[in-house]
């Protein structure tokens, strides 16, 4: 039946079904759909809103006791930093709390200088001011990262003194409270962060602490000793030359047919070099100073020495004796001094890098692996031979030295099956499923419910009427080319004769309540009508079915 066929049968059915069903179908088609919109809204809407997250204790006291006075019904979330209110009512409940300034947040960053007055503000009050605005930007900043939701940052500027000798270094505490384990990384970027926004604060100064009171990075950790890098510097250099190995053998080997081992010997010490070269060669006269100098002395001594004969009277020389001694001295000297400028040069080397010293490489490769590759059974010279081959493959890959004593051994070995232990995970429990659920559950039952109803009220008197009309129409197709019986004998008995054909007419079969509408001298009279009136209704009806109908019985009367 094509579906022009299907809507026009649908539609004679429904037409059939009389004004009340009809208005019944539809009222209850009209509930349903109604129903199942409400119920979609209602059960879909969320009976409490949030009303702010991230609430600290101090915020929840104050925002519970201003909604309390307000009679709005409220509730604190488990974690203890949320507030939810009634749906419908967050509106209400925001511009209520913003009339008292709720929330007030600890992490007030430059708008405290709106809230201070120029008059009469002394300059200690200024700097803390300064230090808690700069406190609260650094914290806003820190619970923008991702995995932070709260902050709270310590800044001690050092007080300026004229009598001190040293200077004071600024130092910094970060506190955080995250919903998972704080990275170092993270705690590291925050380090630097927070060092970078105050002035002649150090990186080693900042110290990072999370909710727990465990330290996650402080100047002291062992993290920033220089131990630590030096560990970290071996580390990386053992992982990079095994990374080139698996580079080298994984394409003919496979990465799980062969482990690699490699113990670096590495020099890490920090070396600092200075040294000047001078070069005699190229001297150039930069001054010349000649200094001469003579002197000459002379000493003669006339008068005649007092001694004791010159006391004893006519005993000692005349007057006009002869001269005392006398002495010269002459001395002259000669100095010159010339002045060469000669090339230097200066090198300074500083060396904070690493310098390997050694490398000892072990590779073991799966036997198995080395026999699929040898076609199967191997003789130990081929296998020996093969080993060589992979030997010097990793002594290229890694890079090793024989003049600095490098080794590489490469070992076959028969490789064990792995097995991978995957602990079970602890699985929630039912209570637990069915709370997560429960909304769920409940919005799917109200829909089979809705769906039910719906079937039973509105598409089952429908299918019904529909399948009587397809079952009426299937029997008319069946025996549409049967030969009626017109016989009174057929006739007496009250039923239509040939089912199908007077079906297919509109005067065959009859529903009870069609029959039960019409009048007994209505019904008599069409039965009482004889074939030849009912065969020219017939064909007034459907002349295409009544021509075939007489074909067929043309042809059955040939054969």
């Amino acid at each position: 039946m094509s579906l022009l066929n299907q809507l026009s049968q649908i539609t004679k059915n429904l037409a059939g079904l009389g004004q009340t069903k009809l208005f019944a179908l539809v009222g209850v088609g009209a509930l349903s759909i109604f129903l199942i919109i409400g119920s979609a809204i209602f059960l879909n809407k969320p009976t409490r809103e949030t009303l702010y997250i991230g609430l600290s204790g101090e915020d929840i006291n104050q925002i519970s006791l201003v909604l309390a006075e307000a009679n709005i019904d409220f509730a604190t979330g488990t974690d203890g930093s949320s507030v939810t209110v009634p749906a419908g009512m967050t509106s209400r409940a925001r511009m209520l709390l913003a009339e008292r300034g709720l929330p007030s947040s600890n992490t007030a960053g430059y708008e405290l200088f709106d809230q201070v007055g120029s008059l009469g503000l002394t300059s200690f009050m200024q700097e803390v001011t300064r230090v808690r605005a700069l406190e609260g930007e650094i914290a806003r900043t820190i619970q923008s990262i991702n995995g932070i939701s709260a902050s709270r940052v310590h800044i001690v500027m050092p007080d300026r003194g004229n009598f001190r000798r040293g200077d004071q270094k600024p130092s910094a505490s970060v506190m955080v409270r995250g919903g998972n384990n704080i990275a170092g990384r993270t705690a590291d970027s925050i380090r630097h962060l927070v060092a970078s926004s105050v002035p002649g604060l150090t990186i080693d100064e900042v110290t990072v602490l999370d909710a727990t009171g465990k330290l996650l990075a402080a100047g002291d950790d062992f993290s920033n000793s220089n131990l630590n890098r030096s560990l970290s510097i071996v580390q990386l250099v053992q992982g990079e030359v095994e990374t080139n190995i698996e580079k080298a053998l994984s394409p003919f080997l496979g990465i799980e047919n062969f482990r690699a081992s490699v113990n670096a010997k590495v020099n890490t010490d920090s070396q600092q070099i200075q040294e000047t070269v001078y070069d005699p060669e190229s001297r150039v006269e930069r001054s010349i100073r000649i200094t001469r100098e003579n002197q000459t002395s002379s000493e003669s001594n006339a008068a005649t020495p007092a001694t004791v004969e010159q006391n004893i009277p006519d005993q000692g020389p005349d007057a006009t004796g002869a001269a005392g001694p006398k002495s010269s001295e002459l001395a002259e000297r000669k100095e010159e001094q010339t002045n060469f400028e000669i090339n230097s040069k200066t090198v300074s080397t500083v060396r904070n890098s690493y310098n390997i010293e050694g490398l000892s490489i072990a590779v073991v490769v799966n036997k198995a692996r080395i026999d699929a590759m040898l076609g199967g059974e191997p003789t130990p010279e081929q296998t020996a031979a093969y080993l060589a081959e992979l030997e010097q493959v990793v002594a290229s890959a890694s890079g090793i030295d024989a003049e600095r004593g490098d080794r590489a051994t490469v070992t076959v070995m028969e490789f064990l099956a792995s097995e991978i232990l995957t602990a079970d995970a602890a699985q929630p429990g039912f209570m637990d499923t069915l709370k997560t659920q429960l909304g769920t559950i409940i919005n799917a039952l109200a829909f089979i419910t809705v769906a039910v109803l719906l079937i039973m009220f509105g598409f089952r008197p429908l299918l019904r009427g529909t399948a009587g009309a397809s079952s009426q129409d299937e029997l008319g197709m069946d025996d549409e080319l049967e030969l009626p019986d017109f016989s009174p004998a057929a006739m007496g008995g009250g039923s239509m004769p040939m089912e199908g054909f007077g079906a297919d007419f509109g005067f065959g079969e009859e529903s009870e309540s069609e029959l039960e509408l019409e009048d007994s001298g209505t019904f008599n009279r069409r039965v009482k009508e004889g074939p030849e009136r009912r065969l020219a209704r017939m064909v007034e009806i459907n002349e295409e079915r009544a021509a075939k109908i007489l074909r067929s019985w043309a042809s059955s009367e040939a054969a």
